[in-house]
């Protein structure tokens, strides 16, 4: 992605902190933790999950959708591709 507008190292960041969210999980359900604590544990996830797809969508669109210069080919290939990931993500 290396049209990323947020600095590559800010995005790698925030997946490894994601990555550690989950490990968090995996951790409280070996320990047999509370139902309640590993469900917040999920739902932190998912939230911290669905705020960088917001920030990567973000880019994409101002990238290849919103670009100038873009080819009409290129921008409705680029919006294709996107709405084909959201209804993905949207399941």
């Amino acid at each position: 992605m290396a049209h990323v507008t947020t600095s590559k190292e800010k995005i790698v960041a925030r997946v490894r902190r994601i990555a550690g969210q989950v490990a968090a999980i995996e951790r409280s359900v070996v320990a047999d933790a509370d139902c309640a604590e590993t469900l917040h544990l999920v739902a932190a996830v998912r939230g911290a999950v669905a705020g960088l797809m917001d920030e990567l969508v973000e880019d994409h669109l101002h990238a290849h959708v919103a670009a100038p210069g873009q080819s009409d080919a290129e921008r409705n290939a680029a919006a294709a591709e996107l709405a084909k990931l959201l209804r993905r993500h949207f399941r």
